[in-house]
């Protein structure tokens, strides 16, 4: 039995709060990585005997709109599946929900959910240093559960209660879209990492803002700090959250 990780993880939240869970396990890791543009995800398939793992960030309380479309196109065969959705503490909405009626229609059985925090892509004050200690301890208590599930009889690997709406909340727009300032050197690694294929090779300055998704990885992958997004917008978006933001919220478990 091995692990299949099937991860849309642009600044790296996601993948840390998986790696938890995943590390618990003691197992073989093999890791699909949603953010590449380019993969053919229809090739791919899991094994009906491995667990896999597939988790999102959630965007505006639903699972971004490329990490579903890849995900649909990967073939289950009926494996045992742990979904994950990761938020910066303000909500995850329809995000688990959703998640879990793609990998179901993708021939994926889930068997647990989590809904866990880790610090917030644009507005790294909220829920920042998570996942932390405790966030810790609890995913890999967890993991030992949903291990415990995956060995024990097919009558007990039943799916898990998961919160969310039918019909899902109405995704919103990109919002945020980074740009490069004067610091940029041209050395290309924005446009080789944008998982949606947002920013011109041949004009790195311009960013599709139709394309652009606001998942922030060019701004973590420039080498230079030469994307930004706009610090006024930044500052009223995190004034407006701060209310739902400040309180800290724990790690939601579903088995």
């Amino acid at each position: 039995m091995n692990v299949s990780q099937i991860i849309f993880s642009p600044t790296g939240g996601t993948k840390q709060v998986t790696d938890i869970i995943t590390k618990a396990w003691g197992m073989s890791v093999n890791e699909i990585d949603l953010t590449k543009a380019e993969a053919d995800y229809s090739s791919l398939s899991v094994e009906k005997d491995d667990i896999a793992v597939i988790a999102v960030p959630s965007y505006g309380g639903r699972v971004p709109a490329l990490a579903a479309q890849r995900i649909s196109k990967i073939c289950g065969n009926q494996a045992q599946c742990v979904i994950v959705c990761v938020y910066g503490n303000r909500a995850y909405e329809d995000t688990l929900i959703e998640l879990s009626d793609i990998a179901e229609k993708s021939g994926f059985k889930v068997i647990a959910a989590v809904a866990a925090i880790a610090e917030h892509s644009i507005m790294h004050q909220y829920a920042a240093g998570r996942p932390d200690t405790k966030d810790q301890q609890e995913l890999e208590n967890f993991a030992k559960k949903i291990l415990e599930k995956v060995n024990g009889s097919a009558a007990e690997a039943s799916a898990p209660q998961i919160p969310g709406n039918h019909p899902y909340k109405k995704a919103g727009g990109a919002g945020l879209v980074p740009k490069a300032d004067n610091k940029c050197t041209a050395c290309g690694l924005c446009a080789e990492n944008c998982p949606a294929k947002a920013i011109s090779k041949e004009n790195l300055k311009a960013t599709d803002s139709k394309k652009c998704i606001a998942c922030m990885r060019c701004v973590v992958k420039c080498p230079q700090s030469a994307r930004k997004v706009n610090g006024a917008m930044v500052s009223a978006a995190a004034l407006a959250m701060k209310k739902a933001c400040s309180t800290r919220k724990e790690n939601e478990l579903y088995i």
